[in-house]
Formats: structure tokens, sequence, C-alpha cells
């Protein structure tokens, strides 16, 4: 029971210059990722608030912010829990998320800065630094902070916000299917493979290398879906 109280207490919220709101936001996102919270599970108010150290106000506004994402779903008569996706529906996001992706990729080889190129190297070295860390916290925000340097860039200010969708919805398969044996290792290979496509200004190459990238993500994540 202590290390279960001690394992909550990482999610408490800190005031410090960032907005209250979205810093509870990011410590309830990271408890599900985390696996505190699993698929299906209802949310209650008051535990929100014990674990983060905040306001009935806070943890609501910040739950209607995460229902909007997809990543939790509000049930009636029961209140919110975590959302849970079917395999159907995550192959239709996945699917979505292939073009969606393969387009972002297509866009940077031919729209790039060199600050854009940069940034993703940046952010690449730092998913490589990762691979042996045991915090899955740790592993989805180094991989999404690649794909938020792959949207911008892309140069398309329509693709951000329909990507950051899709990836909400699938970010507990996300941090589920990178515990797969050797799986982090291959990501970090694939994307690698595009970073290459990516800086020779190849886009039929990127757009391959990040539709496949996606299509073997979904094949671990349905697996582990079926289970």
């Amino acid at each position: 029971m202590k290390q279960h109280a001690d394992a909550m207490n990482d999610f408490r919220v800190e005031r410090v210059a960032a907005p209250l709101r979205n810093q509870v936001i990011e410590a309830i996102r990271n408890s599900i990722i985390a696996g505190h919270f699993e698929p299906g599970e209802r949310l209650l108010e008051r535990r929100l608030c014990e674990m983060t150290g905040v306001s009935r106000t806070l943890v609501r506004e910040a739950l209607r912010q995460l229902e909007s994402e997809g990543l939790i779903e509000v049930v009636p008569h029961r209140g919110p829990r975590v959302a849970v996706l079917d395999p159907d529906m995550a192959r239709d996001i996945y699917l979505v998320r292939s073009q969606l992706e393969g387009l972002a990729a297509a866009l940077f080889a031919e729209r790039a800065t060199s600050r854009n190129f940069d940034a993703i190297r940046a952010a690449f070295e730092r998913l490589k630094s990762v691979i042996s860390e045991d915090d899955p916290i740790v592993r989805v925000e180094a991989k999404n902070a690649f794909y938020v340097e792959l949207i911008n860039g892309a140069g398309n200010r329509a693709l951000g916000p329909s990507l950051n969708f899709l990836n909400s919805r699938i970010v507990l398969l996300r941090a589920t299917s990178l515990q797969a044996p050797g799986r982090l290792q291959e990501s970090v290979k694939e994307l690698g493979a595009l970073v290459d496509a990516l800086e020779a200004r190849d886009s039929e190459a990127a757009r391959a290398a990040a539709q496949r990238h996606v299509a073997n993500a979904a094949e671990i994540a349905l697996q582990f879906l079926k289970v």
C-alpha cells in the first residue's frame, strides 16, 4: 500500500510558472500512460484530487480536456473512465495515422528549414538515449517530442491538430506496445531510416518510411488488444 501511495505521489502537481490547469492535465495523462489507471477504470474525482493535490474544479477542467482528446470517456450515470479502444477502432485510427504521418514526412522533406532539421535530429538523439529507460512516460514523451518536430517541419497547420487527436487516442497502446521485447529498439531503427530520408529530402522515401513505422506499430498494438 505504501509503495502504491509513493507512486501516486509522482503525479502531485508542483505550483510553478506553467498554468496550473495544464499541469493537472499532464499529471492525469501521465498517470494513465504509466498504468496507474487502466482502460475502462473509473476516474474518481476524490482520488484524482488526492493524487494531484488540487481542487475538484481543476480536476474537472482537466477531465474535460482529456475527454476532448479521447483519452477518457464519460459514461452516463457512472462518470469519467479511461477510454477503451476496441481492435476495430484501433485499426481504423492506425490506418488514418499512416496516411497523415506519411504526408507529414513527405512535406517535411520538401519544406523543412535547417532549424527544423536541427530540431528533429535533436529529438531523435533524445529518443535513442531513452531506450534503456524503464519509465514508460519518459519513452512516450521522447516519442511524442519527435512527432512534434516532424509536424513543425511539415509546414501544414491542418496536420498538427489531426495527428495530435489520433495520437491521444492511441497513447495507451503506444505505452504498452513499446514494452514489447525489442520494440523500442526496432522503433528507433525505423525512425532512423525516416530521418535519413528526410535529410536526403527524398519525400517519397520519407513517406514510405513513416508509413512502414506506423504499420509495424499497429501490428504490435493490435496483438496486445487481442490478448
